[in-house]
């Protein structure tokens, strides 16, 4: 293992606004961060792996989302969504037996019915992918957990260290990476920096500089993430 997930950022025309539709969908307490950014914390415990901070930008979304999250619905329709805020993009039909939606800037996640013995909210966080198995090999060497594969084309991950949700889905699809993810995860490295995952196959981006202090690489088709050194323990 040469990292743990940490949790997730995503990009934002308006910070606080895409923050509050988060918060009100996830029953989750939205944090001013007083930079013009906001952190949603659905444990509502402070910042956890299950936190999605939400970083304003000057890009707008141009595609389809490459990287989303799945939920757990604890009705049977998604209606309390789209009271919230999101818009249906496709219901369940022949093909699928889940709502696709958008959040207010157009981001696309996907809503499920409710099953038994699961809680309402985050199970599957999902990674658009040319070779889901090899994507979901190479992060069981970074994080650790068990990847499977599937007959249907599809590859996760299971038992990760940090991850706070059920399963790291790579779902195969024919059109390849061409702009900067939207939403993307962070890792804490077990190292004092990203040497062995440069040498596990990531790539280097940008290194901690006067504006940051952590490391933004790439994984092997691209997507990108960012690497924290180790916290301090007390």
């Amino acid at each position: 293992m040469i990292a743990r997930f940490k949790d997730l950022c995503l990009d934002a025309a308006d910070a606080p606004a895409l923050g509050a539709f988060w918060g009100r969908i996830l029953d989750a307490e939205v944090v001013d961060l007083g930079d013009g950014d906001v952190r949603v914390d659905p444990g509502r415990t402070g910042a956890g792996a299950e936190s999605i901070w939400v970083n304003r930008v000057p890009e707008p979304r141009t595609v389809k989302t490459r990287v989303h999250l799945d939920l757990r619905l604890p009705d049977a329709d998604p209606a309390a969504l789209v009271e919230a805020g999101a818009r249906v993009v496709r219901e369940p039909d022949a093909e699928i037996s889940w709502w696709v939606l958008a959040d207010p800037e157009g981001n696309l996640f996907c809503a499920f019915g409710p099953r038994e013995g699961e809680r309402p909210g985050p199970f599957e966080l999902v990674v658009d992918s040319a070779d889901p198995a090899a994507e979901a090999a190479w992060w069981s060497r970074v994080v650790g957990g068990t990847a499977h594969t599937s007959d249907k084309g599809y590859a996760y991950l299971t038992g990760a260290a940090g991850f706070p949700w059920q399963y790291w889905v790579f779902d195969p699809v024919p059109e390849r990476k061409t702009v900067k993810n939207r939403l993307h995860w962070d890792v804490d490295l077990v190292d004092n920096d990203p040497t062995a995952l440069i040498r596990a196959g990531a790539t280097l981006l940008r290194e901690p500089d006067d504006a940051i202090s952590w490391w933004i690489l790439a994984d092997p088709e691209g997507n990108e993430f960012c690497a924290f050194p180790p916290r301090p323990t007390e």
